[in-house]
């Protein structure tokens, strides 16, 4: 009897120490589940009501069914703006990825001052959106920015960047490629020395050189680490907004042809009041980003190695 009695005080010990590990886990992740809801979730619900309602400027919602997706489908702005975004992520994820990979293979490399460089590539990562563009826009200045200055000093003509249709969208896209190439070095780097050095010593004995090592260990490595930057990086290149809203006025010449999604959706929700039109913008903009990372999900099996 007596060890019946102390098995079930031990058990019933264990599950009160069991219970109290459950209670403090759910307290430590109960600030961040809380924020989720509030400004996460709970805002997507009410988005997703929304594109579904006529809403006006105070927020009153008028039920109209799927009235707002039909004049999506139909409107030719938005096709054109999505145009825009898909040129936008088309060139700079690319580009990007390849210069992130070019560069972090130099800085994993044996070079003098290695700390100085990443730090220098990393900064205008860490540098407000806002003040990038404004410092970018003044360079762009077609009659005091220092890139028109410095054309005209070797005899050449000024050019108008941010006002020409056909060089805008180009401007910004390397302007976003700034921004964004350090932040990926940085991935790719960590994964980079996260590959062991027995891989390289095997296939120096094999006599591989340095390009055999590198397309042949450290791509097919550094994969996981790739995928990850890639759709990082597409999602990154469908929500873009703020580089082209503090470049481009919406009187600028340019303004067409650098209107993105999320810029339409701004313009639609908050210049014209459509708040209902404008949740189906962002609707369609949640779901092509979920399509695209839906194909990537699909396609990295075939190409990314876990091993």
């Amino acid at each position: 009897m007596s060890e019946k009695k102390a098995v079930t005080k031990g058990s019933k010990k264990g599950l009160s120490w069991k219970k109290k590990d459950w209670i403090a886990a759910y307290i430590f992740i109960a600030p961040v589940t809380i924020g989720l809801l509030v400004f996460y979730i709970w805002p997507f619900i009410q988005n997703v009501w929304f594109s579904f309602n006529d809403v006006n400027k105070f927020n009153v919602a008028t039920f109209n069914g799927i009235e707002n997706y039909k004049q999506l489908v139909s409107d030719k702005e938005v096709w054109a703006s999505l145009g825009t975004t898909l040129k936008y992520v088309v060139f700079t994820v690319p580009v990007g990825l390849f210069l992130s990979i070019l560069i972090a293979s130099l800085l994993n490399a044996k070079i003098k001052g290695k700390s100085i460089y990443r730090t220098l590539y990393f900064l205008p990562s860490v540098t407000m959106a806002a003040a990038v563009a404004m410092v970018w826009k003044w360079i762009y200045n077609e009659q005091m920015g220092i890139l028109n200055s410095g054309i005209r000093a070797v005899g050449g003509e000024g050019h108008g960047w941010l006002t020409d249709p056909h060089t805008a969208l180009f401007c910004i896209m390397l302007v976003g490629l700034w921004m964004k190439v350090g932040y990926d070095m940085i991935i790719l780097l960590a994964g980079m020395q996260g590959i062991s050095n027995t891989y390289y010593e095997a296939a120096a004995l094999d006599g591989a050189g340095p390009i055999q090592q590198f397309f042949k260990i450290t791509i097919p490595m550094l994969t996981p680490t790739i995928f990850f930057v890639m759709i990082t990086g597409i999602i990154s290149g469908f929500q873009v907004f703020d580089v082209i809203f503090m470049m481009i006025g919406k009187t600028n010449p340019a303004y067409e042809s650098t209107k993105t999604v999320v810029m339409l959706f701004y313009r639609t929700a908050f210049d014209y009041g459509y708040k209902g039109y404008a949740a189906a913008i962002s609707i369609l903009i949640f779901a092509a980003i979920m399509l695209v990372t839906a194909v990537q999900m699909w396609g990295q099996k075939k190409w990314v190695n876990y091993d």
